[in-house]
């Protein structure tokens, strides 16, 4: 159990130095703008790889790299790829209905949460 929490947290930490260090190269690359690119980028970069990985660890023996690799680097690196290999694995197993829902819940709840979150911070902070 130590040894795959030691492996999600180095995961995490190579994931998330990951994730900023590609948002800074977009606005070096591209500027800084109104359109958030680096996470737009950075969420189509990492559910490819989860693809790649999903299918190359099941296809190579390699699932106990799972905890470093999925939850680790990419989910220190986005969250999303996570988000759209569940989605995905549902539809693949015939439950449309339930990855159509999973989807819409997914992202109108957690955008629901996020105002929530704003309106009761600003309430007790500002």
């Amino acid at each position: 159990m130590i040894t795959t929490l030691l492996q999600v947290a180095l995961g995490g930490a190579i994931g998330a130095s990951l994730r900023y260090s590609v948002g800074v190269g977009i606005v070096r690359l591209v500027g800084h703008g109104s359109f958030p690119l680096g996470v737009l980028t950075v969420n189509i970069l990492g559910s490819f790889l989860m693809g790649v990985f999903v299918t190359a660890a099941a296809n190579r023996g390699l699932t106990h790299l799972s905890p470093l690799i999925m939850t680790g680097i990419l989910g220190g690196f986005t969250t999303f790829s996570s988000f759209s290999l569940e989605a995905v694995t549902l539809w693949e197993r015939g439950d449309m209905s339930a990855a159509v829902f999973y989807v819409v819940a997914s992202v109108t709840c957690s955008i629901f949460g996020l105002l929530l979150g704003l309106w009761l911070a600003r309430g007790l902070f500002v």
